[in-house]
């Protein structure tokens, strides 16, 4: 059995997990992580019987035979070079290296203890893409002249604007994190890259000095055929194609989709061969398509293994590198592949993008009179406009400081990093500050001891500081979220207590009642003096305007409501909850309660879809839904999974979709009275300030 080390914890180490579970001849021997909790949880899900805190540690056990580098890509070579210098071999999620001198370091170690270096590039073993390489390498429609590629997608990180993420550092490593994906199969079809020409849109300031290159076009020279790519991330409607012009057809690969289809002709004149070619790709086009979903049905119900073809051109890639160990091979797609694509990328890079120019970071210290945990986020940013407005010095703290938006870089801002879950770090960022807001929400969880580890906890540690600094005001912002907001005859108000049946909810509005209720009682048993916000749909600049208080959005185009989605809904502006907190700060015998914010201007779900629509020049559409039927579909669901052996995950509650379609009535009328507070009532300031922002974002 060939043990294999595992050098980092996050998501794509799980997918390698699953990979070599279903691969023979392998084990999982351990695992190395800074992070303890991410690295014993790794090791609990796949059975891992050994964690390590350094990759000195996992040298000095031994019993490594192979070493998985699955880390941040800027952290690639010092991972990976201690066990190359180990003589082990070593694969390197894509990738390879953060820059091409990094790339020379690898492979001259590699070449030094003569020991096997591959790359993941798991896209060249995507299904659809090998069958389209099958053919042209078969000739089917003749000799290959052009290869033409356009990589269409949305980016989780950017739409979420979680801007602290290694490929939004340098300009170029959106390049390295993406446009690698598509060019490995340029590469895989076309042969190396000799020569281009690039054009790159107009860059957007994510950061003071930090641009954002979004989408770019280039004309390549490579050493069999030329090629074409259109690389474009952040965007709305997916699509993924690689199609090459042969002399007797075209084939084409649907990456997103995962089908392969031609176009060619048949024997017949042109009048009857439009219609019978159009028939045959059209055939391939549904062959395809019905597979894919018998596929994914048959592998949700366990009848046939994983399916997807993510996970299959993992597995392919993965296995394929596996096999050149066992027979003694250069793997397919070894350092070289790698080190080729990341030095396009970085030549590429400097020929179209103009390097970030980002001010020297300023220490974190210095006096302010309001903090800010969790900070740097949506609210976080508005509350900090709103704050300088009010002539205060402002404290933020957050996990991750990296391309924080311009307002940050305010010299009357301290921003320090450091988690709420961790008292000595609370102590720190509080200081001596007068005011503490707390935003950080601590993710969420699926049980209650997760559910308290990663909200509650955090809630309470800033609490038990705030009292121990005998802090003036501690504003915790919750949401709406912690209530029941189904039918009732009662409106609700700041009184309103957290749902008494929380315990049937979901993971985040169950975390959000109980972080109300341990709050609420360390004021009345100790004296805390917090103030309880609730926020109700919040949007504005920098926030997403497919919020799920809407409906479910199966895409950005389709919104699924949770009912029929006439009933108005609990809208606010980002700029009016800032406004609230400052107030709550500041507005005297308030402690121990709770106001919920929600704005004057209440569209319905139909109404705001409708308004976002002419404001983006999109088709949106908003799908009426009965909450029952939505339940049902669901509980349906979780009943096969039960069946086939999923018994992790918790039973949908219908109560859940009943809170969801945000029915109840609100009276804010507590917040104006003691607050002072007067959010926007004018339709068209809101429609301006939240949904026309959105646009340019």
């Amino acid at each position: 059995m060939r043990r294999i080390l595992f050098v980092g914890a996050g998501y794509i180490a799980g997918i390698h997990a699953e990979v070599l579970r279903s691969l023979p001849g392998v084990q999982l021997s351990g695992v190395v992580d800074r992070d303890d909790n991410a690295a014993a949880a790794l090791a609990r899900q796949w059975q891992i019987p050994r964690v390590f805190a350094s990759t000195e540690r996992a040298l000095e056990a031994g019993n490594i035979d192979c070493v998985h580098i699955l880390t941040p890509p800027g952290a690639h070579t010092a991972a990976a070079l201690p066990f190359l210098r180990a003589r082990l071999p070593v694969l390197i999620e894509k990738p390879l290296g953060a820059s091409d001198a990094e790339c020379r370091l690898l492979l001259s170690a590699a070449a030094e203890a003569d020991i096997p270096l591959g790359i993941n590039q798991n896209f060249v073993y995507h299904p659809a893409f090998i069958r389209l390489k099958r053919c042209i390498d078969e000739r089917r429609l003749g000799r290959p002249a052009f290869v033409s590629s356009i990589f269409n997608l949305p980016l989780q990180q950017l739409q979420a604007r979680q801007f602290g993420h290694w490929m939004f550092e340098e300009p170029g490593n959106i390049l390295l994190e993406q446009a690698v994906h598509p060019l490995s199969q340029i590469v895989a079809l076309a042969g190396r890259v000799e020569d281009f020409a690039v054009i790159a849109e107009p860059p957007r300031e994510i950061s003071a000095g930090v641009p954002l290159y979004t989408s770019l076009s280039m004309a390549l020279r490579c050493e069999r055929i030329p090629a074409q790519l259109r690389v474009a991330v952040g965007q709305s409607f997916p699509f993924w194609q690689v199609a090459v012009t042969c002399d007797d057809g075209v084939a084409v690969a649907d990456m997103q989709n995962n089908r392969f289809f031609t176009y060619r002709q048949t024997r017949w004149l042109p009048f009857i061969d439009n219609t019978l070619s159009g028939a045959q790709t059209a055939g391939s086009l549904l062959r395809d398509s019905g597979a894919m979903t018998a596929n994914y049905i048959l592998s949700t119900a366990k009848i046939k293994p994983r399916t997807d073809s993510f996970f299959q051109s993992m597995k392919e890639s993965i296995g394929a590198f596996h096999d050149a160990l066992d027979g003694g091979r250069k793997p397919p797609l070894d350092g070289s592949f790698g080190a080729h694509l990341v030095a396009t990328c970085e030549t590429i890079a400097q020929a179209a993008f103009v390097p970030s120019h980002r001010p020297a970071p300023r220490p974190a210290i210095g006096d302010f009179e309001v903090v800010a945990l969790g900070g740097t986020g949506f609210i976080g940013a508005h509350l900090v406009k709103r704050l300088l407005a009010e002539g205060r010095r402002v404290g933020v703290m957050a996990r991750t400081i990296r391309n924080l938006p311009p307002i940050f870089s305010d010299p009357r801002v301290v921003v320090m990093q450091g988690d709420v879950r961790v008292r000595a770090d609370v102590e720190r960022a509080i200081g001596g500050a007068r005011w503490v807001v707390n935003l950080a929400h601590g993710g969420g969880g699926r049980t209650d001891e997760e559910i308290r580890a990663n909200m509650v906890d955090g809630a309470e540690s800033v609490a038990r500081v705030c009292l121990a600094r005998n802090i003036e005001r501690l504003v915790h912002v919750g949401s709406i979220a912690g209530l029941y907001l189904g039918p009732q005859s009662a409106p609700i108000t700041g009184s309103t207590p957290p749902d008494p049946m929380s315990d049937r909810r979901n993971a985040y509005s169950r975390g959000k009642a109980e972080c109300d209720r341990l709050l609420s009682a360390l004021h009345e048993r100790e004296g805390l003096p917090v103030c309880i916000l609730r926020p109700g749909i919040v949007v504005g600049e920098g926030g997403l305007p497919f919020h799920s208080g809407l409906g479910f959005f199966n895409n950005e185009q389709h919104c699924l409501g949770w009912n029929a989605g006439r009933n108005p809904l609990p809208f606010v502006l980002a700029e009016d909850v800032a406004a609230a907190i400052w107030l709550a700060c500041t507005t005297p015998d308030i402690a121990g309660r709770a106001y919920n914010l929600v704005g004057d201007v209440r569209l319905s779900a139909r109404e705001y879809i409708a308004e976002l629509a002419i404001v983006l020049e999109r088709p949106l559409r908003f799908h009426p839904k009965h909450a029952t039927v939505f339940w049902a579909q669901e509980f349906a669901k979780w009943v096969i999974k039960r069946l086939i052996g999923r018994r992790s995950t918790p039973a949908p509650a219908r109560r859940d979709f009943l809170s969801w379609g945000l029915t109840a009535k609100f009276d804010c009328s507590d917040a104006k009275r003691d607050l002072g507070w007067r959010p926007a009532g004018d339709h068209e300031y809101f429609i301006d300030h939240g949904l026309r922002v959105c646009r340019e974002q």
